[in-house]
């Protein structure tokens, strides 16, 4: 029974730290086009414009900083690329669009941290 309160526990924090990380970049003037985009190949937490900018946003709560950057893995990289490829791929306006991979650090008892460029997309 634990592991499953605790399951849903770290499900909670991790919709509060979504909300929480879209709020910060909707008042910084994105708008939010998708948030857990789910795709055979991975998900992607929020999806966020700017006229012809889009922003792949992987949000992690963390204690620190430090920690939320090293939380993304070489493999979740990957991961969501596959998956802003799928949903680039959709979108009728796809050769005019930037594309960008943040993070978004959600920290106790601070305003979300927004890391822009958290790492490079293949090209």
């Amino acid at each position: 029974m634990t592991d499953r309160r605790t399951r849903q526990k770290a499900l909670g924090r991790g919709h509060r730290g979504e909300w929480l990380a879209a709020l910060a970049l909707m008042l910084k003037g994105y708008r939010i086009v998708a948030r857990r985009y789910k795709t055979k190949l991975g998900e992607i937490d929020l999806i966020a414009r700017r006229g012809d900018l889009v922003l792949i946003v992987e949000v992690k709560a963390r204690r620190t900083l430090v920690e939320a950057m090293e939380a993304v893995a070489y493999g979740s990289e990957r991961r969501i690329e596959g998956a802003a490829d799928l949903w680039l791929a959709r979108q009728p306006d796809y050769g005019k669009l930037s594309v960008r991979f943040d993070m978004v650090a959600v920290l106790p008892r601070r305003w979300p941290v927004h890391v822009e460029n958290a790492f490079q997309g293949r090209n």
